[in-house]
């Protein structure tokens, strides 16, 4: 067989080509796989959004005694 031998510079051109960002036409959808389901993205965020209010916000009450 041929062995076909692609340079560095070639590789990265590729990766930014518009054909490499359009999906195969032939592709079952599988949501989740496929195509994105839109209750997991709503998920995603939820969880985005909770992380940066815990870290914004520490437990102020970890280290208060009742005296």
């Amino acid at each position: 067989g041929t062995r076909i031998i692609y340079d560095h510079k070639f590789l990265l051109e590729c990766k930014n080509s518009p054909v490499v960002r359009t999906p195969p036409c032939c592709l079952p959808q599988i949501p989740g796989v496929t195509s994105l389901v839109q209750s997991s993205l709503v998920k995603l965020e939820e969880l985005k959004e909770r992380n940066e209010s815990e870290e914004a916000m520490p437990d102020q009450g970890q280290f208060e005694m009742d005296i």
